[in-house]
């Protein structure tokens, strides 16, 4: 595979579903897309899993010796606190009102618009986009993002049944968002080393074991106020190093 899959078959799915969804209307029923939510929500943390194990990789324990978890914690622990100060999620959520309510019509007059704004937003805000799409650039894998990208397909089906055509042309959204997060993780990824990196994983892990929990609707993790700790992650890396 190459760099970009991940966002290559989000948007196939976004298409397919959206596609399937014009056809079936509102015939797909409630239950299955609870069910399918709850097993990506577990997948999800399984994936997370995966990105935490980087937490204990050779290249970042030669950067910061022992002191890994704790770096990585701090990541967290300071990127919350800093995510909940600048209110990150809340932000996220009142943006997208704010981009909803700008082109919401009256009637079915803008039934189109209104089907390609609640799209993208729903398919581009959020931290698996982030998250899914910076792994993918650094060529850790698009794993995270063919996750997205199946439950962005089933989204795209409940979508189209009553939003329309909208929602097939969100797909070109999707692509040009995750495709800017693709080629910015490509260009960090010269920037950073690759303890750097893993000490970014290890965190955008924990955050992702939080959006599992969050989907598979156990508790309502603020996962968007945890995402400052990607960017501290690298810099916590960075002073450790001086230090050990």
């Amino acid at each position: 595979m190459f760099i970009g899959i991940g966002t290559v078959v989000n948007v196939a799915t976004v298409v397919v579903g959206s596609l399937i969804g014009l056809a079936l209307g509102n015939r797909i029923p409630e239950r299955i897309k609870d069910t399918v939510t709850t097993v990506l929500g577990l997948f999800t943390m399984v994936l997370g899993g995966f990105s935490v194990v980087a937490m204990n990789s050779d290249a970042l324990a030669s950067e910061v010796g022992s002191a890994a978890m704790i770096v990585v914690l701090a990541s967290l622990l300071v990127g919350t606190v800093l995510g909940s100060w600048l209110r990150v999620e809340d932000r996220l959520e009142q943006g997208a009102s704010w981009i909803r309510s700008k082109f919401k019509g009256a009637g079915d007059e803008n039934r189109f618009v209104d089907g390609l704004v609640v799209a993208t937003l729903v398919f581009c805000v959020g931290p698996l986009t982030i998250l899914g799409s910076i792994s993918d650039g650094l060529g850790r894998g698009a794993d995270q993002l063919l996750v997205k990208a199946t439950l962005d397909g089933f989204a795209a089906m409940a979508f189209a049944s009553t939003l329309g055509w909208g929602v097939l042309a969100s797909a070109a959204m999707v692509g040009l968002l995750q495709g800017s997060l693709t080629l910015l993780g490509f260009l960090a990824g010269d920037f950073l080393s690759v303890g750097q990196v893993d000490a970014l994983s290890a965190a955008g892990g924990v955050i992702l074991i939080g959006l599992g929990i969050r989907l598979m609707g156990v508790k309502q993790i603020p996962v968007g106020d945890l995402l400052p700790a990607l960017l501290l992650a690298p810099v916590f890396t960075w002073a450790a190093s001086l230090l050990a």
